[in-house]
């Protein structure tokens, strides 16, 4: 590893970006840009051994930048390097680098309070993206949008039909994510706050962020139903067109209205390592890589929002 030069790193992904175009994960929305292509092209740079890449892990919304990235650093297609982002969730990612022995460096989202405490005493966390938490409604839900308090006192058990927030005659069934997921842990910081969440019948949680998405677009033809997930990858991970996004307070959410800090509930993404790990091991260099220039292009190139 120590023969690899700071220069072959920095330009190891700018050769390889334009092979990202185009991917299962990379497909813009219609209500997206396709982000601009890299400009330069260097000579290609020496390609790292896949003993020598570090193990990945993290959330869901952060495969396709682990996809990306894989490819990039050991020269293979992006359909080869779904191989390094088999993900185990925001949670369980955490658990897997700071005690499972089984991660090297994870791309994720916050975790709940009681790990983000662990995990700031053990690792080192750098934001290297942003995202928002959304709201989702039916598409032949006739609400048009919400506001911060409404959606607060609909999970809160306050507001019980949409007829009070401008909708149809009809129960609202809140859908909730389960504890340990980013959206939950993302859900409990920005929105409720103090204000607990009503307590939810068992059927209205739900376990995979993709299953929240087919249940707002199928359950009971969708109409009554509400629930929550990160705009990356409702966008452009999980697609469905019987969904529809409400704006918040007016805004609705979108790359740039979540950059500017226009939309209501953002939050950052990071980079995490462990705080042992060696100045020259592989995990740190592409933290470090991760955390500079380039690594902020391969987030606009994947179609994320870098931080800051």
């Amino acid at each position: 590893m120590k023969k690899l030069a700071a220069l072959a790193l920095a330009s190891l992904i700018l050769a390889a970006l334009a092979s990202c175009a185009g991917t299962p994960y990379g497909t813009p929305s219609a209500s997206e840009p396709a982000p601009t292509p890299a400009q330069s092209e260097p000579a290609p740079p020496e390609v790292w051994a896949p003993e020598d890449f570090p193990r990945l892990d993290g959330s869901t919304a952060t495969i396709p930048l682990a996809e990306a990235l894989a490819a990039a650093f050991l020269g293979i297609d992006r359909a080869d390097a779904s191989r390094y982002a088999e993900f185990s969730g925001t949670s369980g990612a955490f658990t897997a680098l700071m005690y499972g022995g089984t991660a090297d460096l994870l791309l994720a989202y916050e975790p709940p309070a009681e790990t983000l405490r662990e995990a700031t005493e053990q690792t080192e966390m750098t934001a290297i993206g942003r995202d928002a938490l959304v709201f989702l409604v039916n598409a032949s839900n006739p609400v048009e949008s919400l506001t911060s308090e409404q959606i607060k006192k609909i999970y809160a058990g306050e507001i019980t039909n949409w007829k009070d927030v401008g909708g149809e005659d009809m129960e609202i069934v809140p859908f909730q994510r389960n504890y340990s997921s980013g959206s939950q842990t993302l859900m409990t910081k920005l929105v409720m706050g103090e204000t607990p969440m009503a307590e939810p019948p068992s059927d209205y949680v739900i376990g995979e962020m993709g299953g929240l998405v087919d249940t707002i677009a199928s359950y009971d033809n969708g109409r009554a139903a509400i629930g929550y997930n990160v705009y990356y990858y409702v966008s452009r991970m999980k697609l469905d067109e019987n969904v529809k996004l409400l704006p918040v307070d007016g805004v609705s959410p979108s790359n740039d209205t979540i950059g500017r800090g226009e939309y209501p509930f953002v939050n950052d993404f990071f980079a995490v390592i462990r705080r042992d790990e060696p100045e020259d091991s592989p995990a740190r260099l592409v933290y470090d890589w991760m955390r500079g220039e380039q690594g902020r292009l391969l987030l606009e190139r994947e179609g994320y929002i870098p931080a800051g």
